[in-house]
């Protein structure tokens, strides 16, 4: 059955306190830390896994966390087809979707990692990444695929299932509403299984029940897509 990837309403912002861990307990803990070490120049983080196993969500985490902190940071994925030059004031560098990255961007990220590392100015930042592959399986040019595996590396794994079923049993409950089988069967069956996703619909469908006063089930679920 195809699957509806979800565009309503607006996302929570990603954090760490949000981000349902499951198998991936040690990558979030290290990164809580690692985001909050008042240490200069802590180990580089790399992260890796399948669509939807949750990294893009800790980078964002972790981008949230040094915000927070009053810290700036250099951000590149993908779509990103012009990056900046490596800048000064930044306390970290973030490379999300490195699997994807083109000739121009990669000899940005390869700047940027050296740049941040090797603290021109005395002072080592952060670094750290993310893709589907583990670093050695990149295909990237090699001295940026050597260095984005030269700290910890994390594999990711997404949720199984049980697990999503789970989550999304305990959130509803959190909430007060009721969340059936039939009601949890659709929303895997019939959009993107990753977990922001069926927390961001999760939201929506709670605000929508509430509006009309009527339970989450499966024709409530079908009016929201025609209303909203």
């Amino acid at each position: 059955m195809k699957q509806i990837a979800l565009d309503i309403g607006l996302a929570s912002v990603p954090s760490f306190a949000n981000f349902f861990a499951g198998p991936n307990e040690a990558a979030l803990r290290h990164l809580e830390v690692w985001a909050d070490s008042p240490v200069r120049s802590p180990v580089p983080v790399y992260l890796w896994g399948e669509p939807g196993s949750g990294k893009t969500h800790l980078l964002k985490a972790v981008a949230e966390t040094l915000r927070s902190h009053g810290g700036s940071f250099g951000w590149m994925d993908s779509t990103l087809t012009e990056p900046a030059a490596f800048d000064d004031n930044w306390t970290a560098v973030i490379l999300d979707e490195c699997h994807l990255y083109t000739a121009v961007q990669q000899q940005a990220a390869f700047n940027w990692f050296v740049n941040a590392i090797s603290g021109g100015d005395g002072q080592p930042r952060r670094v750290l990444a993310a893709g589907t592959l583990p670093p050695a399986d990149l295909a990237l040019r090699e001295d940026l695929r050597t260095r984005l595996g030269w700290g910890h590396v994390f594999e990711m794994r997404a949720l199984s299932e049980p697990e999503r079923r789970a989550v999304l049993r305990r959130e509803a409950d959190e909430r007060g509403v009721f969340l059936g089988d039939e009601a949890i069967d659709f929303m895997l069956t019939r959009f993107s299984r990753d977990l922001s996703s069926l927390m961001q619909l999760l939201d929506q469908l709670d605000g929508y029940a509430l509006r009309t006063q009527r339970a989450i089930t499966v024709p409530l679920i079908r009016a929201m897509l025609e209303n909203e």
